[in-house]
């Protein structure tokens, strides 16, 4: 092959492929991923000024899918400092195309105006929506905006437990169109040590995101796991998590 660019792309791929038998890789992701949950490594970030829960391997991986899939809607369950919120609009904004709408059952005011106070809010590229995202009512909010738009990424980070995500995974799945993605964070849960975190939670080993996946998959073969950017990452909150519609 001749194309250096293709060249390039097509080592990067073959590389990546490699990583899934890379044993002493895997290990000491495995141990940084212990390691670092615990001592709260991903409340140390933020985009363009807002705190951003979450790992860097996951928003870069965030911004591949959005560059890929340059979506018409992004359906975003768990907004906390805004980040999140900020970061995907912002990259909306430099395609020039989209909208994303977030929604969380208790958006602080706090948190709030900082979002609205932001200069990306002011490209009219953010929607907020303050309730369950189970209830009713959200979902017939939510479906109003999804009418017209043929490309549709979903996020998936609030109530971490098993049937919670469930039921997320049913109500919001199909918004999701053929090549794109939902996006299930914190299925590292299942991944972490018994008795891991120091507080109580209601979820746990057997009770979390990626166990909500399983039971998914298992009845919707719409959907597969994409472990190629489970192998490109290594280090993320979302093992198993980024889901790809196939059909």
């Amino acid at each position: 092959m001749n194309n250096p660019v293709e060249l390039f792309k097509q080592e990067r791929k073959k590389r990546i492929a490699s990583f899934a038998e890379n044993t002493a890789l895997k290990n000491a992701a495995k141990e940084f991923n212990v390691a670092s949950n615990s001592a709260q490594y991903s409340y140390n970030f933020s985009w363009l000024g807002r705190p951003i829960i979450q790992y860097p391997q996951d928003i870069i991986a965030m911004q591949e899918i959005i560059w890929e899939v340059k979506p018409d809607l992004i359906i975003e369950i768990g907004i906390a400092h805004g980040g999140s919120l900020i970061c995907y609009a912002s990259i909306l904004q430099l395609i020039g195309h989209g909208q994303i709408v977030g929604i969380d059952i208790d958006i602080r005011k706090h948190n709030k105006k900082e979002i609205e106070d932001h200069f990306i809010f002011s490209q009219n590229r953010i929607k907020m929506i303050e309730g369950s995202s189970l209830s009713g009512d959200v979902l017939q909010q939510v479906k109003e905006l999804a009418k017209g738009n043929e490309k549709i990424i979903v996020s998936l980070d609030s109530n971490h437990t098993h049937e919670h995500v469930l039921q997320e995974l049913r109500l919001y799945a199909p918004f999701v169109s053929k090549g794109s993605y939902i996006v299930v964070f914190d299925t590292i849960v299942e991944d972490l040590p018994e008795g891991y975190f120091s507080e109580v939670r209601p979820w746990g080993i057997g009770n979390n995101p990626k166990t909500a996946v399983k039971d998914f998959l298992e009845e919707n073969d719409q959907f597969v796991i994409d472990h190629e950017i489970d192998n490109k990452l290594m280090i993320s909150v979302a093992p198993e998590g980024y889901l790809k519609r196939i059909w």
